[in-house]
């Protein structure tokens, strides 16, 4: 859909809307007109919801130039930063900062998610999947496999990682689901927001008088170094409780999904023991799938020249890593599911220096996923049509609701 808008008194051309639509039938791959785009040139103009017109930036390569560029700020509360939703209240977590406020907050959380800690974690997390897959094995042989499985296996590594209690995860994840949930509104992801902020601040009054070895314990250490106030802790325990579940989770579910459309891929990670082809699969899905399929948002603090345009100083600018990482420049047959192919540069987890804080545990989580599920249910098929499942086209994580799976 376009529309005509104007800015500052004067018609502007015809813009589409952003976000846009996937096509019926087609649950894997980006929007039709968002390749059309693409294929028109690489920087467009689209229209968000509040009538803004941001740029939209299509090709790989401008898109990483621009998310490493210092001349771009992530600061939601600048003029011109092209929002998804209204913005509500005057606190937001460090990925909605520029250094260097960003980069001391970021380092407070860092060193959980070093490699060499995460790959430490590995065994935990190979029980925590064996032991899911057990229960699943021991009932009838089918479930949804987004309840049964996907969404407890990042929700009871991050609830460990953290310090949060996992009886209180459907709690923690309704209140999440409301907040990325594009359909809600600003009232309800307002109410949402406070509630997991007042959760996780009580959370961190009991681990500043008892600490124990855990994340939140060490923001309230920070705390109590008058570091961080309570309320900027618990908002980077809010965005790190959602981002460590949400997506991993949605990742797991869809991934299983692309595997059981597309089964000679699936057969190869199955049949595979080879830690570096799982490794390899893992990023391909990656680039496949592209679960977090809002863009990235940025605003320009000076006049950029990219891609034969200029961007000027305070225009809104989205860089969609979904068609990023579906440029034939840049990666042979795109639309293509191929385990085979190298997709290590794809941009899922961004770039530069807001890149997701946590890519080596949603690696390593799937890494143990991938390869152990289908290698204990080797049977594992989808029970209901492709078309009668329901895709979460409304919030800022792509996924399914449900999963049905049979074996």
């Amino acid at each position: 859909m376009t529309s005509t808008v104007r800015t500052g008194g004067a018609q502007a051309p015809s813009a589409p809307e952003f976000p846009m639509p996937r096509a019926e039938g087609c649950p894997f791959d980006p929007p039709p007109a968002l390749k059309k785009e693409q294929e028109q040139g690489p920087l467009r103009k689209v229209r968000l919801w509040d009538g803004t017109t941001p740029w939209l930036v299509t090709r790989y390569a401008d898109q990483r130039a621009l998310l490493a560029d210092p001349r771009t700020s992530a600061d939601i509360t600048r003029p011109g930063y092209p929002s998804s939703a209204p913005v509500r209240g005057s606190s937001f977590s460090f990925i909605l900062m520029d250094d260097p406020e960003h980069a001391r907050q970021r380092r407070m959380v860092t060193a959980p998610f070093t490699i060499k800690r995460v790959e430490a974690m590995r065994p935990a997390v190979q029980k925590i999947v064996d032991g899911l897959i057990d229960d699943m094995l021991a009932g009838p042989p089918r479930a949804d496999l987004v309840q049964a499985f996907a969404l407890p296996v990042p929700s009871l590594v991050i609830c460990e990682l953290l310090g949060v209690p996992y009886a209180d995860h459907d709690f923690f994840q309704e209140n999440s689901k409301i907040l990325i949930s594009r359909s809600a509104a600003p009232e309800e992801r307002g109410a949402a927001h406070a509630k997991l902020i007042g959760y996780l601040d009580e959370l961190m009054g009991h681990k500043i008088a008892r600490p124990a070895d855990d994340l939140l314990s060490g923001l309230g250490t920070r705390v109590g170094a008058g570091e961080l106030s309570r309320q900027e802790a618990a908002e980077m325990g809010v965005l790190l409780l959602i981002a460590g579940h949400e997506t991993t989770a949605n990742m797991i579910a869809l991934g299983t999904l692309a595997l059981l459309e597309h089964p000679d891929q699936l057969a190869l990670l199955r049949d595979s023991d080879d830690p570096k082809a799982v490794a390899g699969a893992v990023e391909e899905l990656l680039r496949y799938l592209n679960i977090t399929h809002g863009g990235r948002r940025r605003v320009a603090v000076e006049d950029i020249e990219i891609g034969g345009e200029v961007i000027r100083a305070g225009e809104g600018i989205i860089v969609p890593n979904d068609i990023g990482n579906r440029d034939p420049e840049v990666f042979a047959d795109p639309d293509r599911l191929d385990l085979g192919r190298d997709a290590r540069r794809h941009v899922a987890f961004g770039f530069g220096v807001h890149q997701c804080l946590g890519q080596p545990l949603a690696r390593m989580e799937l890494q143990v996923v991938y390869s152990t599920l289908y290698r204990r249910i080797p049977t594992l098929r989808l029970d209901a049509g492709l078309e009668d499942l329901s895709f979460k086209h409304d919030g800022a994580v792509y996924g399914v609701y449900e999963l049905p799976v049979a074996w």
